[in-house]
């Protein structure tokens, strides 16, 4: 089987793509199956774009095999985009789920919910040694909810009602998320490249 590494940590997004990349044979590994562990990346960069490339070459160069990284996050229109490209650590440097999205209700607190729309956005970027990235994106929108519900999913999941739902993200099953999620959606464009691509890629 072929085989891509997954340039995260993050066991929830492992899953995500394991279970889309099941149906196309390509197994997927991540950065905590390694036997030598590589530091985090500062993710520089002023688009998730530039931050998922960023992640993708620093470790296909290193390791020299395919590498699939991505930059996701979540913009709120009545914060101007924030927490966009910080919302791994938009409460602070330490990644905490849960303080950051009690930040962003902290700071929508008042906030009528016509007013409360959001986009989760996925930039996802892979890299051959050898070649150009291929970016390919995919956004949810939907709006924030006034306390936290739901126990599945990560980071802002709970607090994010994707539209035509009356469920949160971490309410949904994964096979739910996977078909409306901005990942998902993500990996469904990187699929449809696949499938005229991986011969020549893998």
């Amino acid at each position: 089987m072929k085989k891509i590494l997954i340039a995260t940590k993050n066991q929830g997004k492992v899953e995500d793509f394991k279970t889309i990349f099941k149906e196309y044979k390509i197994d997927v590994i991540s950065l905590l199956d390694l036997e030598e562990p590589i530091d985090d990346i500062e993710e520089t960069g002023e688009s998730f774009a530039e931050n998922a490339i960023l992640k993708a070459e620093t470790i296909a160069k290193k390791l020299n095999i395919p590498v699939l990284a991505d930059d996701s996050g979540l913009s709120i229109d009545q914060l101007d985009g924030r927490p966009g490209v910080y919302s791994a650590r938009y409460s602070g440097m330490e990644r905490n789920d849960r303080k950051n999205y009690m930040k962003v209700l902290r700071e929508l607190e008042g906030v009528a919910d016509e007013d409360r729309t959001a986009q989760f956005t996925c930039a996802l970027a892979l890299v051959i040694p050898g070649k150009d990235p291929i970016v390919k994106y995919g956004t949810c929108n939907g709006h924030i909810i006034n306390q936290p519900i739901g126990e599945n999913g990560f980071g802002y999941d709970p607090v994010f009602m994707p539209t035509g739902f009356d469920r949160t993200m971490a309410q949904l099953s994964i096979e739910e998320k996977n078909k409306i999620s901005h990942r998902g959606r993500a990996i469904k464009e990187l699929a449809k490249w696949l499938e005229t691509h991986k011969e020549v890629y893998f």
